[in-house]
């Protein structure tokens, strides 16, 4: 049992779903979601627009109700029980919806009122790289400003459970950069989070468990380990040949080019380079790629919506 399954379970989901409308006009947003999350993880909640993470995390957040299933949030429910609870959580919402005609000063103060024990303002501020803009008005910064003003107000609680729906949206690298390495921070003084992102940089990065939704249920979840290991890498080769049969790999063949998928990307590719070189043959094109994030998505996708195949050997 690894060290995160040891630990307490903050958040617990059993069977969630979620509807818009009734009738024929029902629409199932969330369809029968299982996960927790334990004490100092950081749970990834991945996937396409629309796959049902924002509908989710509102819940989650005891913002909206379930239709139906069960949600734990330190023991409790979190729509019925959200005044209990609240103040051990911190809240980033997608789109903060700061009044605009307020400083920065102002606006933490403001938020400030509202934590029952609050940090100081301006190590928050600092955090946040916000301190050299107290005094200007939250509609005049930059959209990417904004968005670390949101993730300040989050933490000024000083919260035990941290929900962040699409943190660095709209920031640029160097900032989004530096709100990773203030998240890193607080997995270390564990903080337990909930993460939506379309980054998978950022998933990889800070993840120790990702959840991919697709059309309203988990796809996939586990470690990025396991979900890069669910997929093979690829060789692509051009040459004049078909190359060799290799066991334990698929051969498809479209346009001229190879693509070998494998499990064994070193190996495989070192078997390739090889043939070639022993039978003298140029390799106009030759790149290999290891499985990845992106792999497991492009996966997701072409299960659910199929693409004409090419020919392909199995070997």
């Amino acid at each position: 049992m690894n060290e995160i399954a040891k630990r307490e379970t903050v958040l617990q989901v059993r069977n969630l779903t979620r509807s818009y409308g009734k009738g024929k006009k029902e629409f199932q947003a969330v369809k029968g979601l299982d996960f927790c999350v334990s004490r100092g993880e950081v749970f990834g909640l991945l996937g396409t627009n629309g796959a049902g993470k924002t509908s989710t995390l509102e819940i989650l957040e005891g913002l909206a109700p379930a239709s139906s299933g069960e949600i734990k949030v330190f023991g409790r429910d979190p729509f019925v029980d959200k005044a209990l609870i609240r103040p051990r959580m911190g809240i980033m919402l997608q789109s903060g919806g700061l009044p605009a005609q307020l400083t920065v000063r102002e606006t933490i103060k403001m938020w400030q009122g509202t934590c029952s024990n609050p940090r100081d303002p301006e190590e928050i501020l600092a955090d946040v790289e916000l301190l050299h803009r107290l005094d200007v008005r939250v509609g005049v910064l930059s959209g990417g400003e904004q968005r670390r003003l949101d993730l300040g107000c989050a933490l000024l609680g000083n919260p035990e459970l941290l929900f962040l729906d699409e943190p660095t949206t709209g920031l640029d690298p160097e900032s989004r950069r530096n709100v990773w390495d203030l998240l890193l921070r607080l997995k270390e003084q564990g903080v337990t989070m909930v993460l939506t992102t379309h980054y998978l940089e950022e998933a990889e990065l800070l993840c120790d468990r990702i959840a991919i939704m697709n059309e309203g249920a988990v796809a996939r979840e586990g470690t990025l380990s396991e979900l890069v290991n669910s997929v093979s890498a690829e060789i692509t080769v051009s040459i004049a040949r078909t190359p060799p049969r290799i066991p334990g790999t698929t051969v498809t063949t479209e346009r001229g080019y190879h693509t070998i998928s494998t499990q064994q990307l070193p190996r495989d590719a070192l078997t390739i380079l090889e043939w070639a070189r022993e039978n003298h043959l140029e390799l106009e094109r030759f790149s290999a790629r290891p499985a990845s994030l992106e792999k497991v998505f492009m996966s997701i996708a072409d299960e659910h919506n199929p693409q004409p195949s090419y020919k392909g050997t199995r070997s």
